[in-house]
C-alpha cells in the first residue's frame, strides 16, 4: 500500500509539473542586449545526405519502447492501488474515485506523449536513427563489395585515419559533382568552339575564293590597258591627222 501510495504521489507530481512548466511565462531577460559583432563569412556547407523522413526499423523500435515504458508507468495508477491508498473513498464514492483515476492516467499518457514528440522535433530523432540506418548499410554493403573483390586486409578504423584523409572523403562527393558539372560546362564549350571554327574555315576558303578572283580581275585589266598603250600612239596620230585636215578645209 505504501509503495501504491508513493507511486500515485510520484506520477501526480509529475504531472503537476510538466503542467506548470508548460504554463509557467518566461522572465524576460535584465542582461543589456550586446551588439551584434561583425563575423567573417562562413564556408559554404557541402550537400546534405538525404535522409529519410520515414521512421525506419530503428526508429519504429524507439517509438515502441516509449510506448511500452509508458503503458508500463501508467498501469502503476491503476484502480486497485489506489483504491488501497484511499480505501474510505472507494467505498463510499467508487465512481468518483475511478473517474479520477480515468483522467489522471489520460493526463499523465497525454502530457508525455506530447513532451516526446517535442523530444523527437527537436532533437531530430528519427531523421538521425534513419541516418545511421543508412549508413550502416552503407558500410554493410561497402564490406560485402570488398569481400566479393577479394580484399583481405582488415579496414582501417576511420579514427585512425588522418585530419587530411577525412577531411578529403568528406568532400570527395561534392568535388566529384563539381568535377561532372565542370566536364559538361568543358564539352558544350569545345562543341560551340568547334562550331566557332568550321564557320572560320569556311569565310577563309570564301575569302581565298573572292582573292583569286580578284587577281584574275586585276590581270585582266592590266592586260587591257598594255593593249591600249599600243595602240594610244596610232590613235593620237589618226586624231592630229583628222584635226589638221578639219582646220585645212
Amino acid at each position: 500500500m505504501a509503495s501504491a501510495d508513493h507511486s500515485t504521489t510520484t506520477t501526480t507530481n509529475l504531472a503537476q509539473h510538466t503542467s506548470q512548466r508548460r504554463s509557467a511565462p518566461r522572465e524576460p531577460s535584465s542582461q543589456p542586449q550586446q551588439q551584434p559583432q561583425q563575423q567573417p563569412p562562413a564556408p559554404q556547407p557541402l550537400p546534405t545526405r538525404h535522409v529519410q523522413l520515414t521512421p525506419g526499423p530503428r526508429a519504429a523500435g524507439f517509438q515502441n519502447l516509449l510506448d511500452k515504458s509508458l503503458e508500463s508507468t501508467l498501469k502503476k495508477v491503476s484502480w486497485d492501488n489506489l483504491a488501497a491508498c484511499y480505501p474510505t473513498i472507494a467505498t463510499q464514492a467508487p465512481a468518483t474515485l475511478k473517474a479520477v483515476q480515468k483522467q489522471m492516467v489520460e493526463r499523465l499518457g497525454t502530457l508525455c506523449r506530447r513532451e516526446f514528440q517535442s523530444i523527437f522535433e527537436q532533437r531530430q530523432v528519427v531523421p538521425k536513427l534513419n541516418e545511421l540506418e543508412s549508413l550502416i548499410s552503407e558500410a554493410s554493403r561497402r564490406k560485402d563489395e570488398a569481400g566479393m573483390q577479394g580484399i583481405d586486409e582488415a579496414p582501417v578504423p576511420p579514427h585512425t585515419l588522418p585530419a587530411e584523409q577525412v577531411f578529403a572523403a568528406h568532400l570527395a562527393p561534392h568535388l566529384k559533382q563539381q568535377q561532372s558539372q565542370l566536364n559538361a560546362k568543358l564539352q558544350t564549350v569545345q562543341a560551340h568552339n568547334a562550331r566557332l571554327f568550321d564557320g572560320v574555315q569556311r569565310q577563309r576558303v570564301e575569302v581565298e575564293s573572292l582573292m583569286q578572283l580578284l587577281e584574275k580581275t586585276m590581270e585582266d585589266i592590266d592586260s587591257a590597258s598594255q593593249m591600249m598603250d599600243e595602240v594610244a600612239d596610232d590613235l593620237a596620230r589618226e586624231t592630229r591627222t583628222v584635226e589638221v585636215e578639219i582646220a585645212g578645209k
